[in-house]
């Protein structure tokens, strides 16, 4: 194994001088490749949407795909109205006003549903009449009460259009499913040109379109927005809407102070112009490439892998300091650049090859994921984690070959002394007091494990937002009096043409809505349940003189039959909503709370059981954006647990491997998981929830804490061999790799730490359990390896002699 690393570190060294001698060809086509790569960022999209973190071929997909196809949209953007009093003639002219202006001015719009649209069904004689409830606005006091008693005795407007006690309306803006195809030419038929062939593919409406919607009802919101007049703007699009706001204004800004404060405590560890520009321009194009492998591989931006050019920066700026560190201490004592660059690249590239390997393939499990970003994110960051190790042997030394570097001053000088003194005192304290290092240790672990205990499963993207977020209020005013903003859909199909007619189903379906409307558990309550057998008890009341008692399902299925004809007749598209084309199939959807999609899971088994045993001659298909939210989450714990325990499996065998010992490998992963199950129990008992974000976090958390163990481990083992001197080993160590890992781990710790001037809780999280994990990944490696090495190899036979240095 020595002497395979012995080849490998004259290679790069070797390697080091050549591209020293050919900086400007290496320069050139570095940009070339880089220019090449970032011509692909255009394509770049965002996509917060459920469906996104699903693979193309996962059936709950699927299912939702078809139901969605068939029935359309199951989310609108929902405008919840508060007036002082909603039946007035006032306030009903200014929601016919504001009803035709969302209908004009905002875009992918499918439907639009409020008292103004809403389906008025009723008899005249012996006519069904199917028309609009505010055909006209009602002028007189009569006109205005006999409307509130046909809102208020309506089963469907009570918690779709209105409250329960009147106060609140709503507008219902339903999107396309499709974004809509462009206008066609009928000319184009006759045009023999190979273009007049292709067939355009329809694709689903993507954030894009959500975005655009919701700027536009944003504006007309705006101007209609008044104290008599007070609008809440949620449901899911608007929601996805403001998480990809959320995102654009977090990298917008984050991105900025992680380079200003990296260059910050560059210029103060270094010194140099050089010490800081460098590294700078190898995170930057590492980063562009890196981000360019997001569209090429047909991925997108969202909440996992908007991640990835944070890492690449911590993975970058880690690697160039390390050369770096080595670099400037060689430079200092002989001046000379090339010879100090072949030296520090052939000292340090073997260990940043080795943290970049156990990086990589620990990521590279994430790709086995059954949840599509984070499959995306296993497949991308890892081949930015190559790219960043491949940029940074190749385009330091060309960058420090073209460019004048300045001698050393006398204050580098002292400041480079202080640093390798308190160095020191780390080491002598570290291998002369192990076991209190490790009883402290233990005590941090046992309080931790408390900590762990308090960690509570959460995926409720509402609470990445912050606490006085307008979607917030929104979403809680909805779901306060208006039963819920987020849906369930089940799909009952008969499995035969005109099934639905059956009085005996459609019955049951009655009996369903109010079982359904009973349920509540686990914080999750369904506030309103609807189906085809409203449309049907509508139709008969109304053919039997609009009386309350004719308001039930008839028992004859031919009659049923034929009310539903009379109903298609009338000219109103609204059984399309509910049923195909067939009459086989029929939707039943039920409304609750938006929460933790965690609590839904009981809701969803209870709903999924009730259909399956009340429905036995039909398959049942429960489906909707909240059916993708609890299967999502599940994807996300099985991959979670999968993905991790490969990740640990294949880094301990790598560590193993790498360093040469089966002892000392297995040794450096417990200074390697103490940090991530200290951060764990710091989120229990901070009550930072554990979620999606901050599990995948977790990935790099555990890159972080492997890459210094390697740097550490690797140069330990070096002078171990020359001395058989722990202290010695450990103190050489840290003049050395150990200046590298203290400059990075200052560097990104305030960087992670950073993110909490940013609004979206999400990524406040992810840069406290980062810059937590940096931080104590060196308080671990600066002490608790050095313990546990001094116990385990103090009986060590010193086979050979200390160098002059271990002995002064």
């Amino acid at each position: 194994m020595k002497q395979l690393s012995d080849r490998v570190e004259a290679f790069f060294a070797a390697f080091g001088r050549w591209i020293f001698q050919n900086a400007i060809k290496t320069i050139l086509v570095i940009l070339l490749v880089t220019i090449g790569f970032a011509s692909q960022l255009p394509n770049l999209v965002i996509d917060t949407r459920n469906e996104a973190f699903f693979l193309q071929h996962d059936d709950t997909l699927l299912q939702y795909n078809a139901f969605r196809e068939q029935f359309g949209k199951d989310e609108s953007f929902a405008l919840v109205i508060q007036p002082p009093d909603i039946f007035s003639t006032v306030f009903l002219e200014k929601l016919q006003r504001f009803h035709n202006e969302l209908a004009e001015n905002v875009p992918y719009v499918d439907d639009i549903n409020s008292l103004i649209s809403a389906r008025h069904t009723y008899g005249k004689k012996d006519e069904l009449i199917v028309g609009e409830l505010l055909e006209t606005i009602p002028q007189t006091a009569a006109e205005i009460e006999i409307l509130k008693q046909q809102v208020l005795s309506n089963p469907l407007y009570v918690n779709q259009l209105i409250s329960k006690d009147a106060k609140f309306t709503t507008v219902l803006v339903k999107p396309f499913v499709y974004v809509p195809e462009p206008e066609v030419d009928v000319l184009a038929a006759f045009d023999e040109s190979p273009t007049s062939n292709i067939e355009l593919k329809q694709a689903y409406l993507s954030n894009d379109q959500y975005l655009e919607m919701n700027t536009a009802v944003e504006q007309i919101v705006a101007e209609f927005q008044a104290d008599d007049f007070k609008v809440y703007i949620t449901g899911l699009p608007a929601i996805l809407s403001n998480l990809d706001e959320g995102i654009r204004h977090a990298m917008a800004t984050l991105i900025p102070i992680s380079y200003a404060l990296i260059i910050g405590f560059l210029f103060f560890m270094f010194r140099r112009f050089s010490g800081v520009i460098y590294p700078v321009i190898i995170v930057s194009l590492s980063t562009l490439v890196t981000m360019s492998l997001i569209p090429i591989c047909d991925a997108t931006l969202n909440h996992i892998t908007k991640i990835i050019p944070t890492f690449i920066m911590v993975v970058g700026i880690a690697d160039a300091v390390h050369i770096l560190a080595i670099f400037y201490r060689h430079y200092e004592q002989n001046g000379d650049k090339e010879a100090a660059i072949v030296f520090a690249l052939g000292h340090s590239s073997l260990a940043i090859l080795m943290t970049s390997l156990t990086t990589a393939v620990g990521l590279f499990s994430f790709s086995l994921a059954d949840v599509a970003p984070v499959s995306q994110f296993g497949l991308i960051t890892p081949l930015g984690v190559l790219l960043v190790f491949v940029y940074t042997v190749v385009l330091l030394p060309a960058l420090i070959a073209v460019f004048p570097l300045g001698k050393p001053t006398k204050q580098s000088g002292r400041h480079s002394q202080r640093l390798d003194d308190y160095l020191g005192k780390v080491a002598h304290f570290s291998c002369h007091h192990p076991y209190k290092i490790l009883f402290f240790s233990a005590l941090l672990i046992a309080v931790s494990a408390v900590g762990v205990s308090k960690l509570e499963l959460v995926h409720n993207p509402l609470k990445w937002f912050p606490d006085d977020a307008p979607i917030l209020e929104a979403t809680k005013v909805i779901d306060d009096n208006m039963g819920g903003s987020a849906t369930l859909e089940v799909v009952i199909d008969t499995g035969k043409p005109n099934g639905l007619y059956d009085p005996v189903l459609l019955k049951q379906l009655s009996e369903s809505v109010k079982f359904i409307e009973t349920l509540e558990m686990d914080e999750i309550y369904v506030g309103k349940a609807w189906s085809l057998d409203s449309i049907v008890k509508e139709i008969n009341q109304a053919l039997n003189e609009n009386k309350a008692e004719a308001y039930r399902i008839p028992d004859d299925r031919l009659l049923i039959a034929q009310e539903l004809f009379l109903f298609e007749s009338s000219g109103s598209d609204d059984l399309e909503k509910f049923v195909d084309t067939e009459l086989s199939k029929v939707r039943f959807t039920l409304k609750t709370p938006f929460g933790n999609a965690y609590h839904y899971q009981p809701m969803v088994d209870t709903v999924t059981q009730h259909f399956i045993t009340h429905y036995p001659h039909s398959k049942v298909t429960v489906t909707g954006e909240t059916s993708l939210s609890v299967k999502m989450v599940l994807n996300v714990i099985s991959s979670m647990i999968k993905s991790y325990t490969l990740s640990l499996i294949l880094i301990t065998a790598l560590m193993i491997v790498l360093i040469g010992q089966i002892r000392l490998g297995i040794i450096s992963m417990v200074p390697n998981l103490v940090p991530l199950f200290i951060v764990a129990g710091l989120m229990g008992w901070s009550g930072v929830p554990l979620d999606f974000v901050t599990m995948l976090t977790g990935s790099i958390a555990i890159s972080l804490v492997v890459d210094d163990t390697i740097h550490f481990m690797h140069n330990f083992r070096r002078y171990f061999e020359q001395s058989g001197d722990v202290e010695y080993a450990v103190r050489e160590t840290l003049l050395t790799a150990g200046r590298a890992i203290l400059i990075t781990s200052v560097v990104l710790a305030v960087s992670f730490f950073s993110y909490i001037l940013v609004e979206m809780k999400s990524t406040v999280y992810f840069g406290l359990i980062s810059g937590g994990a940096v931080v104590l990944a060196l308080l671990s490696d600066y002490f608790l390896t050095p313990a546990l090495l001094t116990i385990v190899l103090r009986r060590q036979v010193q086979k050979y002699p200390l160098p002059a240095s271990a002995k002064a």
